[in-house]
């Protein structure tokens, strides 16, 4: 008798299932790697929202973001966030979901909404810049999320 598969105990989704799965991911999620590629190349009609508190935007945030506390997001979009401009939200890491309340409340709005997968914490371990109240500060890329020196080619 052969071994039991963990993986296959319950059996993989239709290929036309999983397609429809795997595209839906997409149209919702962005990875940090990509929005840092957006922002560098300066395309236009995305906003990058950090949702965090205060005290968490001033500890260091992704440059060029806008700081809307999800709280805040109703009344305040208006006035921060372009009509028709594509908004990324973002807050502090995997193990937090602000950044889903946020993208959820622009969509209330009527907002186009991706969320950043992996949040701050994972723009800061990839070695991405973040802007301080001691200006723009950037740590050594971990070599668990970001391959030194190369692109992950995904």
């Amino acid at each position: 008798m052969g071994v039991m598969s963990n993986v296959l105990r319950t059996p993989p989704a239709r290929p036309a299932d999983a397609l429809a799965h795997f595209s839906a991911r997409l149209a919702f999620e962005a990875d940090v790697s990509d929005v840092h590629a957006d922002l560098e190349a300066g395309v236009t009609g995305l906003v990058v929202v950090d949702s965090r508190s205060l005290a968490a935007w001033r500890q260091g945030h992704i440059p060029g973001a806008v700081h809307l506390p999800t709280a805040e997001i109703a009344g305040r979009a208006g006035e921060l966030v372009p009509a028709g401009a594509t908004v990324v939200t973002y807050c502090w890491g995997p193990g937090c979901n602000g950044a889903t309340r946020a993208a959820r409340e622009f969509a209330r709005l009527g907002r186009p909404v991706k969320e950043m997968i992996g949040g701050y914490e994972y723009w800061v371990r990839e070695g991405f810049p973040v802007r301080t109240e001691a200006g723009l500060v950037r740590r050594p890329a971990d070599d668990l999320t970001a391959p030194a020196g190369a692109s992950c080619g995904c």
